[in-house]
Formats: C-alpha cells, structure tokens, sequence
C-alpha cells in the first residue's frame, strides 16, 4: 500500500509518499493561481513515479489551502490535525509546532501525540511568508538574498501591524537612503516579533518545532528562537510536515 499525504498551502503544494513505516520520497510543486490545476499536476507527477491515484492499493488524505481541490483524495483533513501529526512524528515529543505559511502562521501544541490548543494569526499577512515575499519584492530581491541582507544589517525598527502600511514604512526608509540590509533586517526582525508574539500566548511545556516554509533558514530559526529564549528545532522535512501528517493519519486509518 502507499499513503500518499498533500498539502496544497496557498505558495506550494507538498506531497509525501509514506509506504506505512516510511517516507518513500517527497516533492514540492508551486501552487500558482489554481488549487485545482495544482491537484492534476500533483496526480500527474505521481503516475510519472508509477502511482495511480484511483488504485485500491493507494490512499490519499488532503489538507491545506487547497484541500478541497484535491478531487481524487479519499478523505481531506484541518491542517492543525495534519501538521500536528506531522510534526509530533518529527521529534516524537511534547512540542509547540510552529508552521510559517505562504498566508498564515499557526502555533500548534501536541501533548501525547494529540493537538491541545492551536493559535492562527490575524487574517492581515504581517508575520507570514506573503509578508516577507511583498516586502523582498519592494527592495528589488528575492527571498533568500532578503535573508543574506539581514544578517549583514542592523535593525530598522517597523511599527506598523498592517502589511500596507508596513510597506510604506519601508518606502519611506527607501525615500531616506536607508541601508538595504538595515531594511532587510527590520523587516525580518518584524516577522519574528510577530511569531514570536503568537508563541508567547502558549505555555511551551515542550521543545519548540519550526516547519513551513522558513524551517529550513537557519537565521529566522535562530532570531526566533533569541526572542524566544529558547532553542527552536527544525527538521530536514520540516517544509513537508502537514503532508506527512495526512500521509500517517492514511496509514493509520485504512492500514
């Protein structure tokens, strides 16, 4: 049997096949415009791999922005029950999960292997990816150099808790000649403020998990964890944690 878990986030669609003791490989597809158009691709790309998706012998669980687009999918799951999951199988403790997404952040925590209390930020993107992609895009970089910038800079404080408004703060940091690395560092520094901010309304009884997007960038993961005062782990499949939690939640069910 294969157990094949998606994730559709609102940036990327990240898929895990998992054959019910282990991760048989793993791919990430960008989401573009449509859920839906993503869906078939994803199905096409598993047929490539030699996976039929309407086989008896393959069971699929979607979770995500774009679950429900995932017409071939035999169940569609929350993504709080999905990337709890999978990031408790990660590290198999007690764990504060935080998941930086394309359009949202979540902070999940998991006692024994259940989801205990989770946290969403507000439906403004300040303290998610699309934060960090409008503002790169303002400084005329892409995400990684907006991160190479950062840690070369000294923080530009932001004020502003809308994203419109952030951005014409930036402007006019721009407008003033501020250093480019000292507006990268500001911006980042807002992001993790704002995570940071989220954590701090749970009780961390466990380690700290960063998956998503951010999870493998070792300078958020280590500003994150200064504001915290406490370490913050990643893992190699940290971006991939809600599909691997459908996948695990499918073995678990129709194994």
């Amino acid at each position: 049997m294969n157990y094949i878990g998606i994730d559709i986030g609102s940036t990327a669609a990240k898929t895990i096949i998992f054959d019910g003791e282990k991760v048989l490989a793993h791919f990430v597809l960008p989401t573009g415009w449509s859920s839906k158009e993503t869906a078939v691709r994803i199905k096409d790309e598993l047929e490539v791999m030699g996976i039929d998706v309407n086989s008896a012998d393959v069971k699929t669980i979607a979770t995500g922005y774009g679950r429900i687009s995932v017409e071939y999918a035999d169940k569609i799951l929350t993504e709080i029950t999905c990337h709890g999951k999978g990031g408790h199988h990660l590290f198999s403790e007690d764990s504060v999960i935080i998941d930086v997404g394309g359009q949202d952040t979540k902070v999940i925590t998991v006692e024994n292997g259940a989801v205990t209390r989770f946290l969403m930020n507000d439906k403004c993107s300040a303290g998610t990816g699309k934060f960090l992609e409008i503002m790169a895009n303002r400084l005329a970089v892409d995400i990684d150099e907006l991160f190479s910038l950062a840690e070369a800079g000294t923080p530009i404080p932001i004020s502003s808790m809308c994203t419109v408004f952030a951005e014409s703060e930036v402007i006019s940091q721009i407008g003033a000649g501020q250093s480019k690395a000292d507006m990268a560092a500001g911006i980042v520094q807002s992001v993790v403020s704002r995570v940071a901010l989220l954590v701090e309304r749970h009780d961390i009884n466990g380690i700290c998990i960063l998956t998503g997007g951010l999870s493998h960038n070792t300078f958020f993961r280590e500003q994150l964890a200064r504001k915290l005062g406490t370490k913050v782990y990643s893992h190699e499949l940290g971006k991939y944690a809600g599909a691997l939690g459908a996948a695990l939640i499918a073995a678990d069910k129709y194994q």
